[in-house]
């Protein structure tokens, strides 16, 4: 077994391959790495194959389309201790090998090159892709995520096969990056940065990366993967906003700033407060599916759900809400039928009856969708009643 895999994804880069894999086996010779060079061809067309098979690079085909599809072939059939990763255009330095290797020898987990605390040469990245892409998508995920990583989209990057076998990575396209620096974070990776220098790339095709595709492909992704700050959050400011305001308009109109408000806006919390109430529980369902795709296998809120959530408990809690709210209704339906369905003088009874008509619905149809999950339930259970022994390996 080798103690190093380069891999290098391919599509139509006949103009630039040979240059990397020739630094790459030069360096691997002069530093006197046991290593082979893989090249995850996705489809070319162009002359690519044949002239990575002539420098000795062993070639994976991998037909099904997209960046993070090649890796994954790659990966899959590369058989050292080590991988390494880097893109074919040779605008990353392949002689930077032994640079990546060295802290993975030493403990590392992973090793991440950094652009932006490296030198870019001028013209190696476009002015949006530096100044608002790289950063603001890099900042963004710090956020959402807490990785604490410079640049998360940089292409050359290290890591031990256990680590990558830990991380579960499935994504086919760009965002295959995200989704690593994600995984690595969630999964308590090592994580090593270094800093890198970015050359123009040799090619005259256009590149394969689309600006505003691909980082909508990666904002979106990120927040998809991230339930807490796409769902949770939003809903539980909406639910609040609309309880408080039906709780202040409530005993009757309220004037503020110099305007009346009254049962209009009450209505309004009201339709905030059954909105607030549906994205969380829709958050609530992406937290499970985050968990089968080993995003948020520690997360506090999953923990909490895994211990106290099941189906009787939700139906019992939806039906109890639902209850209290067709009490009030009836009494307000009584009223109006007393006086003969004239005016209706209990309306805010009335709206406060079928926000918990709707809310009490939306638990009980909610929990039987979680509990339609039950599997993942049952091992998010297994996981938080056993002090994490589970968590722990993945």
């Amino acid at each position: 077994m080798p103690e190093l895999s380069v891999v290098m994804p391919c599509l139509n880069e006949e103009e630039t391959l040979g240059i990397c894999i020739e630094k790459a086996n030069n360096t691997i010779k002069e530093l006197g790495i046991d290593a082979e060079v893989v090249i995850a061809d996705n489809g070319s067309t162009d002359r690519s194959v044949e002239i990575a098979e002539s420098l000795g690079a062993r070639v994976i085909h991998q037909p099904l389309k997209g960046y993070g599809n090649a890796y994954l072939a790659g990966f899959a059939g590369a058989r050292g201790k080590y991988f390494m990763m880097g893109d074919s255009d040779d605008s990353y330095d392949w002689t930077e090998i032994g640079r990546f290797l060295n802290p993975l020898r030493e403990g590392a987990d992973m090793v991440m090159g950094t652009r932006l605390k490296g030198e870019i040469k001028p013209g190696a990245m476009p002015f949006l892709h530096r100044y608002l892409g790289n950063p603001v998508l890099t900042w963004i995920l710090n956020v959402l995520f807490r990785t604490g990583i410079s640049d998360s989209h940089c292409g050359m990057r290290a890591f031990t096969k256990d680590a990558y076998e830990r991380m579960h990575l499935k994504t086919s396209g760009m965002e295959f990056a995200s989704e690593m620096v994600i995984k690595a974070s969630k999964a308590k990776l090592n994580i090593t940065e270094i800093p890198i220098t970015l050359h123009p790339d040799k090619r005259t095709r256009p590149p394969h990366l689309r600006t505003w595709r691909d980082g909508w492909r990666h904002l979106s992704f990120m927040l998809m993967y991230s339930p807490t700050w796409l769902f949770l959050i939003p809903g539980l400011i909406l639910l609040l906003l609309g309880v408080g305001t039906m709780a202040a308009l409530y005993p009757g109109p309220l004037t503020l700033f110099g305007r009346e408000f009254d049962v209009h806006t009450m209505m309004l919390g009201s339709l905030f407060a059954i909105l607030g109430v549906q994205v969380l529980t829709t958050g609530l369902f992406a937290k499970v599916h985050t968990y089968e795709r080993h995003f948020d296998r520690q997360d506090p809120i999953l923990r909490t759900l895994a211990k106290s959530f099941n189906l009787e408990k939700g139906l019992v809690l939806g039906l109890l809400v639902f209850l209290v709210g067709f009490i009030l209704d009836f009494s307000v339906l009584r009223q109006w039928i007393a006086v003969d369905f004239g005016t209706l003088s209990a309306l805010r009874p009335a709206i406060v009856g079928g926000t918990l008509m709707a809310v009490g619905a939306q638990i009980v149809f909610s929990s039987f969708f979680l509990s339609m999950l039950s599997v993942k339930v049952a091992e998010l259970r297994e996981d938080a009643s056993s002090d994490n022994p589970k968590l722990q390996a993945s």
